[in-house]
């Protein structure tokens, strides 16, 4: 029975964190309306204004956050939070565009509520996997790569038995392992830990998992991981 586990070394470093995942099985990512997820986008971004109030991008607080964070593992040099890197582009008036159903409704998600968002193709999974701390030898190729970029030992990283998912915690995901219109089950996540954005994280997890089941279809199961609860079985 496959599990996604959040491990010790991850909450030796976050210890207030939470991890929301949402599980889809049986869904139509196939369903191609450009301009339904092009208007659901735009929105996003018109939202995500409210994240970038103060002049220096890095002071805001959705930003510095998440930079505090990644100064607490290896990281790879210039590799930020994902939600920094959508609202940077926000910032600078380039448009969000659209790649496939699930990853446009996560990508709005994360800019309506300045929260990193990710997602993979579940059936592509190979055993378990782990939010975890590299050993530095997993076996990563990038989205949009051919070549091998294994993590650094210590970096925190979503990983299976076959390498490595996600580096430096949302930075970067595996081209093995990456949502297509052919995906039928998936895995998306969300990450928080700002402990005065609770209420904020718990609505935009119930809205992913809305918005998958409405516009994509079949069966939709949510579940939050945090200190007390570290696992969670990805059947169903």
């Amino acid at each position: 029975m496959s599990r996604f586990i959040v491990e010790d070394e991850f909450w030796s470093l976050f210890p207030h964190a939470k991890i929301g995942v949402v599980i889809s099985r049986g869904m139509d990512n196939s369903i191609r309306d450009v301009e339904l997820y092009e208007k659901l986008l735009r929105e996003a971004e018109a939202d995500a204004d409210q994240f970038l109030r103060l002049e220096e991008f890095s002071s805001n607080p959705v930003i510095s956050v998440w930079r505090e964070a990644y100064q607490k593992f290896k990281t790879k040099k210039g590799a930020r939070c994902s939600i920094e890197a959508l609202l940077k582009r926000v910032k600078n008036g380039n448009h969000i565009g659209t790649i496939n159903p699930l990853v446009d409704i996560y990508n709005s998600i994360s800019l309506r509520y300045g929260l990193p968002c990710g997602g993979e193709d579940l059936d592509t999974f190979v055993g378990d996997i782990r939010l975890t701390q590299a050993n530095g030898s997993e076996p990563f190729v990038p989205l949009g790569s051919d070549e091998n970029a294994s993590p650094y030992e210590g970096e925190i990283v979503y990983k299976d038995d076959a390498g490595a998912i996600c580096r430096c915690w949302n930075w970067r995901e595996a081209e093995r392992t990456m949502l297509t219109e052919n995906t039928r089950n998936a895995f998306l996540c969300m990450e928080w830990i700002d402990e005065s954005r609770s209420d904020e994280f718990h609505t935009a997890l119930n809205e992913l998992s809305e918005l998958v089941s409405y516009h994509l279809g079949g069966t939709v199961r949510m579940e939050v991981l945090d200190i007390h609860h570290r696992e969670m079985t990805l059947l169903g």
